[in-house]
């Protein structure tokens, strides 16, 4: 499978349960059509992880993903050595050690003739892929998805410059691996710290934010089917109002999705200030917003 043009993409995206607008589905087509990393900037729970999940789903790949976090290196998300598997077959060959000295003179022809050999234990063979070499090693395409790229050090998103520029990586006792298929690449930025000028440059820029009214309520009634009309409106209503208050950390999509669980699942069928103070556990996930929020019930409301 794969995308024709911009209307294709929301088709399709729709499709996977992936609600898209215009500018979004145009920035998808363009990093398809041009083999160029997406960033995908933006509040969390604004759908960005979603977007890579919807992506290898419309285009039949399969999805790798490499979570960030601070102190994450190139060994943990490119390649780990087998040395527990190095040691087994040093083991195993020892006694080839004699055949292969023989015919040398000193301890430095022996040493020559057995560093002859070291391609036989710095192999592939001896490699256990991680989500970087998965994704450009692997014989069909793939959808890399790099996780809150934001969250990683800067030493190693530097490493990723070479990745996200040639598609190949470099790899000290192997030499430098080229991509045996070129993958969609997505990154996702909380904007935790910013990203580089060098990394922006090597992809397309998506800013995602909180959806308009109209496009939320259309993807509660995609991902909740059955809802009723009015409580969906003014569910939507209320968690924009609350978007609007003065709060530690605003209730995201995925929030109002849970909310509106929760309501179905109390079998409201009317929002009321007493309603929303009982279940604001659900949207708030600090003390003090929910205090703020039950301060503006009316505001709210």
């Amino acid at each position: 499978m794969d995308f024709k043009n911009v209307d294709d993409v929301i088709k399709k995206l729709e499709e996977s349960d992936y609600i898209s607008s215009k500018e979004l589905a145009t920035v998808v087509f363009l990093a398809y059509a041009n083999n160029k990393p997406i960033l995908v900037e933006g509040p969390a729970g604004v759908g960005k992880t979603e977007l890579a999940k919807a992506v290898s789903t419309s285009l039949g790949r399969e999805l790798i993903r490499l979570q960030c976090y601070e102190g994450l290196d190139e060994a943990k998300a490119l390649y780990e050595w087998e040395y527990a598997k190095q040691l087994l077959y040093t083991q195993m060959v020892k006694e080839k050690i004699h055949d292969v000295i023989a015919g040398t003179k000193g301890l430095a022809g022996a040493v020559d003739k057995i560093a002859e050999q070291e391609d036989a234990f710095f192999s592939e063979r001896f490699i256990q892929p991680r989500p970087l070499l998965q994704a450009i090693s692997s014989e069909k395409p793939v959808v890399l998805l790099i996780d809150e790229v934001d969250k990683s050090d800067p030493e190693f998103e530097a490493f990723l410059l070479e990745l996200l520029s040639d598609f190949q990586v470099s790899i000290p006792e192997l030499g430098t691996i080229t991509a045996k298929t070129i993958p969609f690449v997505l990154l996702t930025s909380n904007n935790y710290r910013d990203m580089s000028d060098a990394l922006k440059r090597r992809c397309i820029h998506l800013y995602l934010d909180y959806p308009d009214r109209d496009r939320e309520i259309e993807i509660v009634k995609l991902k909740i089917p059955g809802i009723e009309d009015k409580l969906t409106e003014n569910l939507i209503d209320a968690i924009r109002n609350i978007r609007d208050l003065d709060l530690k950390k605003k209730p995201c999509i995925s929030e109002t999705l849970d909310w509106a669980k929760a309501l179905i699942s109390l079998q409201v069928k009317d929002l009321s200030p007493k309603i929303v103070k009982e279940t604001l556990n659900v949207i708030c996930k600090y003390r003090s917003d929910a205090d703020l929020v039950k301060r503006k019930i009316r505001d709210v409301m």
